[in-house]
């Protein structure tokens, strides 16, 4: 198990006597990429604000790195890095120049760490170019190793691939998997895109109306949908239907040679040797993967996502 680097405890926000998050308690691991999610007006963002200090909560405490938000802010604020969504850099600037620029507000940071951040985050060829002429994706990468200079044991990352076409969402996720596996940093990811917190999470976290429904690994969470959708082609089609409606007991769907039905995955190879003993010829079979958007619309029961 990976050292945890931050604990919620018990975290509440009461605003005009409604309480808008609701004992909120987990923790989150160094090396892991955490996502969190959340419909509209779940809290999500009010929660985030709380963690780095800047809403103060109505009762309960954040702990990051033994230190807690509420007694012990400086020292608790010295382990977290982020950006929100387009990190603002000066434009007439070398990328170089707008990282040398911020590590003089931070003592401690050297030349060398400044070089340790632009090769992690791919920016080596570039870093002395004026950042008026980087893409979106590397602007978004030179964010990060801003955000990274002073060596956080938590980067929290709000919408890091908002705006950006596909190949540069693809460079950001890569970064920022490459960033937990090498830095050993806990990565904390707010998105609505759901496929590309998939592609990117070891974990998710999903808030409803304040309250944390749901918390496991994205793996799990894909694992654990009850029914899969099956397409079988095979012959003769008529045959093959009449015997899984049997062994099912329900409707079969019929487009051509392929068979569309429901099942369960342990009733998956059963109906396939069953099929091959009837002298079914069977051409394929393809099993329709759950999504992490399945899951998140059947726990949320919604269709707003922030």
């Amino acid at each position: 198990m990976s050292q945890s680097v931050m604990q919620l405890k018990n975290v509440s926000k009461t605003i005009k006597n409604k309480q808008i998050i609701k004992g909120l308690d987990f923790e989150i691991y160094s090396g892991e990429v955490f996502g969190f999610l959340g419909p509209n007006g779940a809290g999500k963002t009010t929660t985030i604000r709380m963690m780095v200090g800047l809403m103060d909560m109505t009762n309960g405490d954040v702990i990051i790195q033994g230190h807690s938000v509420n007694k012990d802010f400086k020292k608790a604020i010295r382990h977290v890095g982020g950006i929100v969504e387009n990190p603002e850099m000066y434009p007439f600037m070398s990328g170089r120049k707008n990282l040398l620029h911020y590590s003089r507000m931070i003592p401690g940071i050297t030349e060398e760490r400044i070089q340790e951040v632009t090769r992690l985050v791919g920016l080596e060829s570039r870093i002395k170019d004026k950042v008026g002429k980087y893409s979106l994706g590397m602007r978004q990468r030179l964010g990060i190793a801003q955000a990274l200079l002073h060596s956080p044991s938590i980067l929290i990352l709000d919408e890091p691939t908002n705006g950006l076409d596909p190949a540069g969402i693809r460079e950001v996720r890569a970064y920022i998997r490459r960033m937990a596996a090498e830095e050993g940093v806990a990565v904390i990811v707010s998105s609505h895109i759901l496929s590309e917190m998939e592609m990117m999470c070891d974990r998710i976290g999903i808030i409803k109306n304040g309250e944390l429904i749901s918390i496991q690994s994205v793996e799990d969470a894909l694992q654990q949908t009850d029914t899969k959708e099956v397409s079988i082609e095979a012959s003769p089609i008529n045959r093959a239907r009449e015997f899984v409606e049997q062994k099912l007991d329900s409707p079969v769907q019929v487009n051509s040679n392929t068979l569309t039905f429901s099942s369960t995955r342990e009733e998956i190879p059963g109906i396939i040797s069953g099929l091959v003993k009837e002298g079914i010829d069977i051409y394929s079979v393809h099993v329709n993967r759950s999504t992490l958007e399945d899951k998140f619309l059947d726990l949320i029961g919604e269709n707003s996502i922030e």
